[in-house]
């Protein structure tokens, strides 16, 4: 489809010329005022304008209230035909653009890009984005399911952004607990005989993470004995030191249970570039060592009962420990050491790193950081903390068995999806219900925690995450799907004039829909992906609202080829945004 009225428009994205004008506008009234004072741009309410300049920053410059300044600054404007008309309320000054040339460069960017809309030109940096490195002793439990759900979908936008990302899961093969699964693997006829290993689910009998974490737990429970946690100890020193049998076993455990964690990861539509293994930063290539060596002789690190510590008083860090240990007291490392060595090798791979990482992580992350500076690097990593997932039940923990598994929870979502679809489309092919309720389920899963900011906590409810009606995942799928049913009616000609869609409701949705490119922009720069949950739910809504206000199929045939024009858009941007989310666009629902 394209636009009669015989302009060729190429736009990447439709709000920047009205953007750089508005701030072009204010700048140079600025200086009519005498000064070179920026003033922010905000985005406000839909009623109150498209672009909003507060006037508070100039206000002790120019000894004026800020409501004195912006009247000052009105006489100096003039609206341009970017813009149907500036008008001062209060301290701000907003502006309100030109529906038609809103309207003519949204459709014709949209429907010309379609996939590609929300999308940048390649900006030549490579981020290392590590997320998810859970530790392979049992499945992904509900409680961590946000970070591979918060990395996975920042991986995405980032490369809508313009960067070339790697996303990465570092695997923590060198731990206490993974040597306690080997150990428990090794002796597993002991624990047999105790009684101790828990069998898995049936559900999941297949999958080797759940086959092992009953030895992992069983293992677990006899830390208490002495014996028991000298040979794991014993184990731990011997596999550091480079001891060939232990490292050997250890792995093929561990890979176990790593095939089992990216079978569910995968299944959510997750997938990471590389796999960097924590072993070969220790037992390989000796980098390990070498930044234990290299610490030590710093004057902001000592020893205490022959451990090595990081004296956090020295950079401000207060608490009621301020003895960051580095090693142990037989000189072996910790798992902060064995990450700084692992971050010197990433920053080597990459322009930028990022980490995803719980709340929990907050000090480890900083003394990594620390770390990094005292051994010359000239960056570290960012970091998006977040926090944990929890049920209505409470918190869990693997250890003690006490968890519910991201497998089960996909399950569950499926099933009680398949009762909806089934109450709602009863006629349908049982293949294509399933179909339908596997898009739901999972669907609802990752929007449901995407949609709240990383450092919010979470309570996980079904009634909200499968909820058709509300700010959710198949709310918004079903919207993607309606426009896919209205377009198998009719596509319309292939002209059509944006002209004619002037009705508030049109004018709304094409506001939104232009927004799609500055929205992925914002998150990316912000690492924020929940600002793009909401605006797909807002583009969802607002079509809803449209779809009831104006009839599409029905319409006379000038306008309802510029009102299909409108859902085809409409489609893409949805079909865009979900991708972005890691969330399937279904044509049928």
């Amino acid at each position: 489809m394209s636009s009669d009225t015989g302009l060729v428009i190429e736009v990447v994205d439709p709000l920047v010329e009205f953007e750089e004008k508005a701030k072009a506008t204010i700048r140079e009234a600025m200086q009519s005022l005498g000064t070179q004072t920026s003033l922010p741009m905000e985005i406000p309410p839909a009623e109150i304008g498209d672009f909003a300049f507060p006037c508070f920053a100039a206000a002790r410059e120019l000894q004026k209230s800020p409501q004195e300044i912006a009247e000052a600054l009105s006489q100096h404007i003039d609206a341009a035909p970017h813009f149907e008309k500036v008008e001062v309320k209060g301290p701000y000054i907003n502006f309100h653009i030109n529906q038609e040339m809103l309207a003519l460069k949204t459709l014709a960017a949209i429907l010309e890009m379609r996939e590609e809309y929300g999308s940048f030109e390649p900006n030549g940096k490579k981020i290392l984005l590590e997320h998810t490195s859970a530790n392979p002793n049992n499945p992904l439990h509900v409680g961590r399911a946000r970070n591979p759900i918060i990395g996975d979908t920042l991986a995405r936008i980032l490369r809508k952004v313009g960067y070339e990302v790697i996303a990465e899961f570092y695997v923590d093969d060198m731990g206490k607990q993974q040597v306690t699964l080997t150990w428990g693997v090794e002796n597993a006829e002991r624990l047999k005989s105790l009684g101790e290993i828990s069998q898995p689910d049936p559900a999941f009998s297949d999958k080797p993470d759940h086959q092992m974490v009953g030895v992992y737990q069983a293992a677990t429970k006899l830390l208490d004995e002495e014996d028991v946690l000298a040979e794991i100890d014993a184990m731990v020193a011997l596999y550091e030191d480079g001891d060939s049998r232990i490292a050997s076993v250890v792995r093929k455990n561990c890979e176990l249970v790593m095939e089992g964690i990216l079978q569910s990861l995968r299944r959510m539509d997750i997938h990471f570039d590389s796999i960097a293994w924590e072993s070969d930063y220790v037992i390989r290539g000796g980098a390990v060592k070498s930044v234990i060596q290299q610490l030590a002789n710093l004057d902001v690190t000592d020893y205490e009962d022959n451990a090595l510590y990081l004296d956090l008083d020295k950079f401000g860090i207060k608490g009621r420990e301020n003895k960051f240990y580095l090693t142990r007291s037989d000189g072996s490392s910790l798992y902060s050491t064995r990450d700084v060595a692992y971050h010197l090798d990433k920053l080597a791979r990459c322009d930028e790193a990022l980490n995803v990482l719980g709340e929990d992580h907050k000090l480890k992350a900083r003394v990594v950081n620390i770390c990094l500076e005292l051994l010359g690097s000239d960056r570290v990593a960012d970091v998006v903390f977040y926090s944990f997932v929890a049920l209505p039940e409470g918190k869990m923990s693997a250890r003690k068995g006490r968890v519910v598994y991201l497998d089960g929870l996909m399950d569950e979502a499926v099933e009680r999806a398949m009762k909806e679809v089934e109450e709602r489309r009863p006629d349908l092919p049982d293949e294509i219900k399933h179909g339908i309720a596997v898009t739901v389920g999972i669907g609802a899963i990752r929007y449901n925690i995407i949609r709240v900011q990383a450092e919010k906590s979470i309570t996980f409810k079904w009634e909200e995450a499968l909820n058709f009606e509300g700010n959710s995942a198949p709310f918004i799928q079903y919207s993607h799907a309606r426009c896919s049913s209205i377009l198998r009616k009719d596509k319309g000609s292939d002209l059509y004039n944006p002209n004619r869609l002037v009705h508030e409701s049109e004018v709304q949705l094409l506001k939104a829909l232009a927004r799609l490119p500055m929205t992925i922009k914002k998150c990316g720069e912000a690492r924020a992906p929940h600002y793009l949950a909401s605006y797909a739910y807002e583009v969802a809504s607002l079509f809803n609202q449209f779809y009831r206000d104006c009839p599409v199929l029905t319409a006379d045939e000038p306008l309802k080829d510029a009102r299909l024009a409108l859902v085809q858009a409409t489609k893409w941007t949805l079909k865009n945004a979900l991708d972005t989310l890691g969330i399937t666009a279904p044509e049928e629902m």
